[in-house]
């Protein structure tokens, strides 16, 4: 009988920039794997299409803060004027019981996680092109304007330039299912190197 100190848990970081599809890869990732997918705590406003407790833990800033004091975070930072986290809690006792845990995380939280789980796999979703990064943030509905727009974009520029230093794998969301299958064999051990 293996007793689940035995189980070892692999934690992926996956990140890219906004509108390069993080959400619906890991999505896919989780119903293939039957991994944990991490829900991040945020100050943000709730969009009126995302559910509290699914798409993230929407905190007011006093609440946030006060579980920075108690070190309730994996990581967090502030984006775009507001916070954003990783409850720690819930991935640790994924890892305990031996699951694969995704973070959907940025450059500036994945940086954080690495320095306490160098043994974190660090995969970074790439856009085929910048033009279709900005349709693709234009379509997403959440009622950003143009500056926010923008500022996501010049974001995305020096994201794509850390994780070229910083990742292990890169992977093109050109083609969701390729995309999806790229991940899965990272995570899995099989990708095979380019010909």
């Amino acid at each position: 009988m293996t007793s689940n100190q035995d189980k070892k848990g692999k934690l992926v970081i996956i990140s890219g920039p906004s509108g390069v599809g993080k959400s619906t890869v890991c999505s896919r990732i989780v119903e293939t794997l039957d991994a944990f997918l991490s829900v991040s705590a945020t100050t943000r406003p709730q969009a009126a299409s995302e559910v509290d407790g699914v798409n993230y833990c929407f905190l007011t800033r006093d609440d946030f803060e006060k579980r920075i004091r108690q070190d309730d975070f994996l990581e967090y930072a502030k984006v775009f004027g507001n916070y954003y986290g990783t409850p720690r809690q819930p991935v640790e006792a994924a890892l305990n019981e031996g699951r694969i845990v995704i973070l959907e995380i940025d450059v500036q939280g994945a940086l954080q996680v690495k320095k306490q789980r160098p043994d974190a796999t660090m995969i970074f979703l790439l856009p085929p092109r910048t033009d279709i990064l900005q349709k693709r943030m234009d379509t997403r509905g959440r009622g950003e304007d143009q500056e926010s727009k923008k500022d996501r974009l010049q974001t995305a520029g020096s994201e794509i330039a850390a994780a070229w230093q910083h990742y292990d794998h890169m992977v093109v969301n050109d083609d969701l299912e390729q995309a999806v299958q790229e991940v899965v064999a990272i995570i899995e051990g099989k990708i095979e190197e380019p010909l």
